[in-house]
């Protein structure tokens, strides 16, 4: 299963340590595989990547969009960035698992009233977090092992 994750970049890298951790866990599973590791990185910082142009960033972000099964979603920090992937994952029809920490800040509107966006997941831990995505990624994969079973 190939993830997108999205998560603040130039919003701000406040909860980058917590990106870190959930992007750990996603590949720690051998069947998973993080198109964004990045996201993670002690390297990346709220200027974003300097080899790259912002082009250069949007061209990969969106191949990788299309590339993926599943978007997950850290959404805590406000990030227009992570607005804009979720638009486009909708667009394409990819699931999205969204994540974001209880009592820090409301989800968007534009997020939380689009029907589209009905795997949003409010948690007050990194543990809570885990659980979560191991129990939805679960399910999509049965869901996915179940589509291409009924195409043969």
């Amino acid at each position: 299963m190939k993830i997108y994750f999205a998560a603040a970049i130039r919003g701000g890298r406040q909860d980058r340590q917590l990106y870190h951790q959930l992007i750990n866990l996603l590949i720690m599973n051998k069947h998973q595989q993080v198109l964004t590791e990045n996201i993670g990185s002690d390297q990346l910082t709220a200027a974003g990547e300097k080899k790259l142009s912002d082009k250069q960033i949007r061209d990969r972000d969106v191949s990788f969009l299309e590339e993926a099964d599943v978007v997950i979603a850290e959404t805590t920090q406000p990030s227009l960035g992570v607005g804009y992937e979720l638009a486009y994952a909708e667009k394409i029809g990819t699931p999205v698992i969204i994540l974001h920490r209880q009592k820090e800040s409301r989800l968007s509107a534009m997020i939380n009233g689009t029907t589209f966006f009905n795997n949003i997941n409010y948690y007050s831990s990194i543990e809570d977090a885990k659980r979560i995505l191991s129990h939805q990624l679960q399910q999509i994969s049965r869901e996915m092992a179940q589509s291409d079973e009924d195409r043969r």
